[in-house]
C-alpha cells in the first residue's frame, strides 16, 4: 500500500495562530507543544506549485533552497497583480503605513490594506511594531518611501537578519517598543506626508506572547533545505511569521523551520525521535545578521 503523502501551501496566521495549509483547502492549527514529525519521499523532488490557483503546466523542477516554490513564468505570473511587488496602482481600498520592530537595530516600514489588521505584521514575524497612518494606496506607498529614505530603514529585511536577531530578544516589552516610539516621533515630525495619509499616534503592539518566545529557548540554528529521504521531528515550541521553532532534544537544541521551504513537495508521515536531519545551518554566535 503507498503511503500517505501530503502537499503544504504553506503557514497562515489566523486570529487563534498558526495553521499550515494543505492543498485541497484543509487546515492544521499549530499549538505550543505539538509533535510536528514529517519526512520527505525519497524517490522525490520538488516541483513548481504554479500560480494563483493554477498548477504549473509543466511540473518544473525548482531549487531546495528556494522559497517560493516557482518557476520563473509562474513567478512572473504570480507578481502580476501584487502589492508587495508594487504592480498594482487601482486598489480602492484603505491601506495602513507601519513601522515593525524585529530585534534590536532591526525596523523595517511597510504598508498593508487596512481590512488585514495585523495579520501582515504576524506573517513578517514583527516582533512588534505600530501603525504611521492611513490613506488611500499610493499615497501610502509615497508615505513609505518618504519614511523610508527620511528615516534610513528599510521597507524589506531578510528572513535570515530576522532569525538571528530573534534569538537575543530583550526581556522587557518597554525595552522591545523603544526603538519603535523614537522612530515613530521622528516619522511624524517630517511634516510633509501626502495630505490624504492621516497620521496615527504611536501605540506598540507587541507579539512575543502571540509567536510565545517567552516560553521558548532561542533557537540555534535553522534548516536551510529540505532533502528527498529526510525527515523533521521536534515539539512545537514558538513559531514567528512563517518560522516554526521546534525542540529537536539532544545538543542541536532549538532548530528553526522555514514553511516556504515545504511547498512542492511530497510529504509523507514520520515516526522517528525528535530529530531532524535535514541540512541546517547554525546562527553565528555574534548576532550579526548574517548566516
Amino acid at each position: 500500500m503507498a503511503a500517505q503523502m501530503w502537499t503544504c501551501t504553506g503557514l497562515r496566521w489566523s486570529p487563534e495562530g498558526p495553521e499550515l495549509v494543505w492543498s485541497g483547502g484543509r487546515r492544521s492549527a499549530l499549538t505550543w507543544g505539538k509533535r510536528v514529525a514529517f519526512g520527505v519521499r525519497e524517490d522525490s523532488g520538488r516541483r513548481c506549485v504554479g500560480a494563483r490557483g493554477h498548477a504549473c503546466p509543466t511540473h518544473t523542477p525548482v531549487p531546495a533552497r528556494s522559497t517560493g516554490a516557482r518557476c520563473e513564468e509562474c513567478g512572473r505570473l504570480d507578481r502580476a497583480h501584487s502589492v508587495a511587488a508594487d504592480t498594482i496602482a487601482d486598489d480602492p481600498r484603505p491601506y495602513r503605513v507601519y513601522l515593525a520592530w524585529f530585534g534590536p537595530g532591526l525596523l523595517k516600514v511597510g504598508i498593508t490594506a487596512e481590512e488585514r489588521g495585523p495579520a501582515r505584521l504576524l506573517e513578517q514575524g514583527a516582533v512588534c511594531f505600530s501603525w504611521l497612518g492611513t490613506g488611500p494606496l499610493m499615497a501610502a506607498r509615497r508615505t513609505e518611501e518618504l519614511l523610508r529614505a527620511a528615516l534610513g530603514v528599510p521597507d524589506r529585511i531578510p528572513y535570515a537578519q530576522k532569525r538571528t536577531v530573534r534569538a537575543a530578544l530583550p526581556a522587557g516589552a518597554e525595552e522591545r517598543a523603544a526603538e519603535v516610539r523614537e522612530l515613530h516621533a521622528r516619522a511624524v515630525s517630517l511634516g510633509n506626508w501626502p495630505e490624504s495619509v492621516a497620521p496615527e499616534p504611536c501605540q506598540v503592539t507587541d507579539h512575543v506572547a502571540d509567536f510565545n518566545l517567552q516560553h521558548a529557548a532561542p533557537a540555534t540554528g535553522a534548516v536551510t533545505e529540505l532533502v528527498a529521504g529526510g525527515h523533521v521531528a521536534g515539539e512545537l515550541v514558538a513559531a514567528a511569521g512563517p518560522d516554526l521553532h521546534l525542540d529537536t532534544g539532544g545538543p542541536r537544541g532549538v532548530l528553526v523551520l522555514d514553511t516556504r521551504l515545504l511547498p512542492g513537495w511530497e510529504l509523507i508521515p514520520a515516526q522517528t525521535k525528535p530529530e531532524i536531519t535535514f541540512p541546517a545551518k547554525e546562527f553565528s554566535a555574534r548576532q550579526d545578521g548574517l548566516f
